[in-house]
């Protein structure tokens, strides 16, 4: 699989920036400097090997070779690519966790995202 470098975001926070508050963006975000604050929504986002985020991320697809503290909500796919160091919890449809990741948190991989996974589990084994 074809990693997907985003070198052509529409909005990048540099190396050397640092960004603080509340983040919506239509389209993609690359994040090679310092983002904190109460969430970050956005179509895509690629948070580069010295990116270091601190938020709850909402977006369609996710890829990781920084630091993210928070949790990951992806509706499409996250990809954590080895310098990746995550620290909360991941739900997406598909998770591709590539050797060397750092993970400390729950991973909920449902094609739902909607719905909690121990309520599908729980219905699927029951019927």
């Amino acid at each position: 699989m074809a990693v997907q470098r985003m070198d052509t975001a529409e909005t990048v926070i540099g190396e050397n920036s640092y960004f603080e508050g509340r983040f919506s963006v239509k389209g993609t975000i690359r994040i090679d400097g310092k983002y904190e604050g109460a969430y970050l929504e956005v179509d895509q986002v690629y948070i580069g090997v010295k990116g270091r985020v601190k938020t709850n991320i909402k977006a369609s697809n996710v890829v990781v070779e920084g630091i993210v503290v928070g949790n990951i909500h992806a509706t499409t796919r996250i990809l954590l690519l080895p310098t990746s160091r995550i620290l909360g919890d991941i739900k997406t449809p598909e998770l591709i966790i590539q050797n060397g990741v750092i993970l400390e948190g729950r991973c909920t991989i449902s094609n739902d995202v909607a719905a909690k996974a121990s309520e599908l589990i729980t219905k699927m084994y029951e019927s």
